[in-house]
């Protein structure tokens, strides 16, 4: 058997067989996925960098410490029989201590199953299917989606993409953005075209009119509203279409809801690349910053010396 190889190519080891290159990606397949702070694009070698991942590294976020503590305290107060008696239980104490100190992560998971819940009904309004019946008899989400289906009526709602995955080669960044959307008074509000086409985003925490909508959402949008290039459902990429410098965020409460314009400009998007830069040093120089404690020399070093 003679093996052939291409000029200017090593020829294989003897009884070694080529690596069969591995098939180009179709369909949904073409789509990045998240894993690990990174989406990786099918069918390449390139990584680009979480939005999400960028922000919780390189912005500061001091009210969510407090947010934690309040939190904490709260639960603290709504379970203290229980928690007393389990104190005088060495085999229950670590159990409330652990469930104590995780109630952010069971608020988060609950604010993750809302947001959810929002999506899928956007996507079947995208799609123009009926909305699931499970979330509308819900008790606890139904009071979000009706406010969110008011908000879709008397703003005059109409959705172009929802959880569309965006990326910037450029910079080194992708993510999901949650939709694309035209609303005739919404732009009549801004005072802009009536076509003009917002990046938006859903958000639960907080109460409506105090808090709950944060700078970094708009630092989100900007970044999204950067993208290089889209890709669809049917994994196709296209050029990422232009929106407006000003984005919605939706805060959403079972109380009500409120359509919140957030500046998310090419100015905005600078600041973005700044907390790019501060993710970049936390997740590589910072590790090799401090060294080792000097210690004073031995006597022996002393006299080599």
């Amino acid at each position: 058997m003679t093996n052939t190889a291409l000029a200017g190519a090593p020829a294989p080891a003897a009884g070694r067989r080529r690596k069969t290159a591995a098939p180009a990606p179709t369909g949904t397949d073409r789509i990045p996925k998240p894993s690990q702070g990174w989406y990786r694009v099918p069918g390449t070698d390139t990584k680009l960098r979480r939005v999400t991942t960028i922000l919780s590294q390189g912005f500061p976020k001091p009210q969510l410490v407090f947010w934690a503590a309040n939190l904490t305290a709260t639960d603290a107060f709504n379970t203290l029989p229980t928690l007393v008696a389990a104190s005088r239980r060495p085999a229950e104490k670590e159990a409330a201590y652990d469930w104590l100190r995780k109630g952010h992560i069971r608020k988060k998971d609950e604010r993750g199953e809302i947001g959810g819940a929002v999506h899928d009904v956007i996507e079947a309004k995208v799609l123009g299917q009926p909305i699931p019946e499970s979330l509308l008899t819900d008790d606890e989400i139904a009071p979000y989606i009706d406010h969110f289906l008011r908000f879709v009526e008397e703003w005059d709602i109409t959705f172009e993409a929802s959880e569309m995955t965006v990326g910037n080669f450029t910079d080194g960044w992708a993510g999901k953005l949650d939709y694309l959307f035209r609303s005739p008074r919404i732009a009549a509000a801004l005072k802009v075209p009536a076509t003009t086409l917002f990046v938006g985003d859903t958000k639960t925490g907080g109460e409506l009119d105090e808090k709950g909508v944060y700078p970094e959402a708009g630092a989100q949008m900007a970044a999204y509203r950067r993208a290089e290039v889209a890709w669809l459902p049917d994994g196709s990429q296209i050029p990422m279409p232009k929106a407006h410098s000003v984005g919605i965020v939706l805060h959403l409460r079972p109380e009500g809801y409120r359509p919140m314009p957030l500046k998310c400009g090419d100015d905005v998007y600078d600041a973005f690349l700044h907390v790019q830069q501060v993710a970049e040093f936390q997740r590589v120089l910072a590790k090799s910053v401090v060294g080792k404690a000097l210690t004073l020399p031995t006597t022996e070093e002393k006299a080599a010396a």
